[in-house]
């Protein structure tokens, strides 16, 4: 029997599917990361070049896994890499690829996503380049307007992604945005993506916490 949780979540992916499919994304909803593994994989077609940006949503809930166990894709995994060199020759790539994969910082209920990035790959080919950019979103990071989620961009997900990556910010020390021009800002693109041209973007939507 679903929980009250499990049930508000579900009503509430119900308007947020519409909202995205009204800015002309393909839009779904999951109830479990398993799900949305198994709907991302059903979403990309055999023999497709795939890589994503430096998303702890698509580690952590198992595709980047289920994508090299599938043997049926070119994977272009960055993790694998260890020079900055390979590195950034990868992220030029990444332009060419068929499918590219990606979460997003915040999203806002009627459905603008908000990223925030420190070199600029990630929110470059989420804007042009690769054929498809599937976004994978917890819903945990929608945020009830676009001035909330960009808000929660900076504020939240910028702070943790700083520890993450073991970066020198004032955020990675106390946890908190200073708006700071340090060499290692993390926030130096900030991306609304507000419409998808030619319905190029997919959002599936997963009904538990993911990623930061």
């Amino acid at each position: 029997m679903a929980t009250p949780q499990e049930i508000r979540t579900a009503k509430f992916a119900q308007k947020l599917v519409k909202n995205l499919r009204s800015r002309h994304f393909n839009a779904f909803f999951c109830a479990t990361a398993d799900e949305a593994v198994a709907r991302v994989l059903e979403l990309i077609p055999a023999g497709s070049s795939v890589t994503w940006g430096g998303s702890a949503t698509i580690r952590d809930m198992g595709l980047v896994k289920a994508l090299s166990d599938a043997g049926c894709y070119d994977v272009w995994d960055r993790d694998l890499l260890t020079t900055a060199d390979e590195k950034a020759a990868l992220y030029r790539r990444s332009f060419s690829a068929d499918v590219y994969l990606s979460s997003v910082n915040a999203m806002s209920e009627d459905g603008v996503l908000v990223n925030i990035d420190g070199n600029g790959n990630r929110v470059a080919a989420i804007t042009f380049g690769p054929k498809q950019v599937i976004f994978v979103v917890g819903i945990n990071k929608v945020c009830g307007t676009v001035d909330a989620a960009l808000t929660r961009a900076r504020s939240t997900a910028a702070p943790l992604n700083s520890q993450r990556f073991d970066l020198q910010t004032p955020c990675a020390a106390d946890g908190s945005c200073h708006n700071c021009h340090s060499e290692d800002c993390i926030c130096n693109y900030v991306h609304f993506l507000r419409n998808s041209p030619g319905g190029r973007h997919t959002v599936v939507l997963v009904g538990q916490d993911l990623g930061y």
